[in-house]
């Protein structure tokens, strides 16, 4: 199937043209005829969230998402809330326990607020499975139809690092607002101009001594491919360090960077993530934008806070002689906070959100590319110093 085909093929991304996607996300070519887990798109990104009806006004409000389907005791899901949010091709569904029994109310406690299921649309959920359980994948759920009078989907689901899962889902025979047992539903909250688009990739830290191993998982099981690796002096300052590696789909559509910890004179966030998540976990996600000054500007007015970046970084001529060229002058980056990078392809622009929720764990990138396939890694130094500046103010550097 070729890339026009497949994207043709996704209802929910019907608003995005090829020229767009490959600019949003770095799509190449490829052959889904040889590829033994085929994915042709993220699906969505599942939440367990202490208090989902507010978390579904925050997206809503501050990130200009829209609310597109429910399921909740109204609809006869007595254990949880769990609203679904869309922006683009962007989809969260974000989750709170009702039931004071409920498995989400546990995990909450335990992690936080996090990331359960990261689910993965696929063309044939069946053969995706047969492969995952022969390379040793552990199946958390079979393939089954799940049905309501918009059709049916297919499902299953794998375990992939911690108590993170892959969902896989086929929905071409679905109609229906998300899944069945979900009903179509909006919200008075005021229309907003789209601040992204997509969604670029994924961060999962795991334990220190325990990044190969997911990352052979991610080879064996789905039939990953290596897209970049960043050891030793790539990731560290004088006080912390870490070790990442970059796996992506044959379609490139889906990126999953894997950090673990690495030996420094102090913790490093991978370290602090591990610690107040609990265990291994989603980091941070990757939205990708066609305009990233005016998504930045957007979220900061609506209450969103980033990591600053020293006014040092945009002065020095090291930088300005590596970037070359950008859209934007630099000094609109620098009055927001923005970095940019240029590889042999061309060049991005991104910027971090402080973390989302209580504990210092999840946040956000965003991410806004020209061309550049790689994840930044000139501004490595100065996202790394920019986040122990806010381990030291929690006291947790």
């Amino acid at each position: 199937m070729s890339i026009d085909q497949t994207l043709t093929s996704q209802e929910r991304l019907a608003e995005l043209d090829l020229d767009q996607l490959q600019q949003l996300v770095g799509l190449v070519e490829y052959d889904e005829a040889g590829d033994p887990f085929p994915v042709t798109c993220w699906d969505a990104v599942v939440w367990a969230v202490g208090n989902a009806t507010q978390a579904a006004a925050f997206y809503q409000l501050a990130f200009g998402m829209e609310l597109v389907a429910y399921s909740g005791p109204e609809t006869g899901n007595r254990d949880h809330h769990s609203y679904v949010l869309r922006s683009g091709a962007v989809r969260f569904v974000l989750k709170g326990g009702v039931d004071p029994a409920s498995p989400l109310l546990e995990h909450h406690r335990r992690h936080g607020d996090g990331i359960v299921d990261i689910a993965l649309e696929v063309p044939d959920v069946d053969r995706c499975v047969r492969h995952a359980r022969a390379q040793g994948a552990r199946v958390l759920e079979e393939p089954h139809d799940v049905s309501d009078e918009h059709g049916t989907v297919r499902v299953a689901a794998i375990a992939t690092y911690g108590e993170t899962r892959h969902s896989l889902v086929d929905r071409s025979r679905y109609t229906g607002p998300y899944l069945p047992g979900y009903i179509a539903r909006t919200s008075g909250a005021p229309k907003r101009e789209r601040l992204f688009q997509a969604l670029d990739h994924v961060v999962g830290n795991v334990e220190l001594g325990r990044m190969d191993e997911w990352v052979a998982f991610y080879h064996r099981v789905m039939g990953f491919t290596n897209m970049a690796e960043f050891v030793g002096d790539d990731i560290a300052t004088d006080y912390s360090a870490l070790m990442s590696k970059v796996v992506a789909s044959g379609n490139h559509r889906v990126k999953f960077p894997l950090n673990e910890p690495a030996v420094g004179k102090k913790r490093s966030q991978i370290d602090e993530y591990l610690e107040y998540y609990g265990g291994p976990g989603a980091q941070h996600l990757a939205l990708a934008t066609n305009d990233i000054l005016r998504t930045v500007d957007a979220l900061r007015g609506a209450g969103v806070e980033f990591l600053a970046t020293p006014d040092s970084y945009y002065t020095d001529p090291a930088l300005r002689a590596r970037i070359g060229e950008v859209r934007v002058p630099i000094e609109q980056l620098q009055a927001r906070g923005i970095l940019v990078d240029r590889d042999e392809d061309g060049y991005l622009l991104q910027i971090f959100t402080t973390p989302i929720g209580d504990r210092p764990t999840v946040f956000f990138e965003l991410i806004e590319r020209h061309g550049s396939l790689g994840f930044g890694k000139g501004n490595f130094q100065a996202l790394f110093e920019a986040i122990e500046r806010e381990q030291a103010k929690r006291g947790n550097f």
